[in-house]
C-alpha cells in the first residue's frame, strides 16, 4: 500500500510539472514570445513557489524522478555528434569554449538569482 501511495504521489507531481510545462508552451505560442515553452513553464513554477501556492517539497519526488533520468534527454544530442564528426574535429575547441563559457554564465546567473530571491524572502519575512 505504501508503494502504491508513493507511485500515485509521483504521478501526481509529474502531472503538475507537465501541466506547468504545457501552460508555458501554450503561453509562449499564444503571445508569440521567442522563449521556449519550458522556460516559461519554469518561470510559472517559480511564480507559484514565490506566491506560496506550492512548496518545493511537494514536487520533490516527481522532480527527482526526472533528474534521475536526465541522461535519457541528452542521448539524442550526443548521438548527433556522430553525424557531424568532421565539424567537431574542425571546430571542437571553439564548441568546447562556447559550452564552458555558457555553463559558467548560467551558473553565475542562477547563483545571483537564488541569492536575490533569498535576500528578498528574508526581507519580506522580517
Amino acid at each position: 500500500m505504501k508503494a502504491l501511495n508513493r507511485y500515485a504521489r509521483a504521478v501526481a507531481e509529474l502531472l503538475v510539472l507537465f501541466a506547468l510545462y504545457a501552460l508555458g508552451t501554450w503561453l509562449a505560442q499564444a503571445l508569440g514570445w521567442p522563449i521556449p515553452g519550458g522556460v516559461v513553464g519554469l518561470a510559472l513554477l517559480l511564480l507559484v513557489f514565490a506566491l506560496n501556492g506550492l512548496k518545493p517539497a511537494h514536487l520533490q519526488l516527481g522532480a527527482g524522478l526526472l533528474m534521475a533520468e536526465m541522461l535519457l534527454f541528452f542521448i539524442p544530442a550526443l548521438m548527433s555528434l556522430l553525424d557531424y564528426g568532421a565539424l567537431v574535429r574542425q571546430q571542437g575547441l571553439r564548441i568546447l569554449l562556447v559550452i564552458a563559457i555558457s555553463t559558467v554564465v548560467v551558473m553565475l546567473v542562477t547563483a545571483f538569482t537564488v541569492d536575490a530571491v533569498f535576500r528578498w524572502r528574508m526581507r519580506r519575512d522580517t
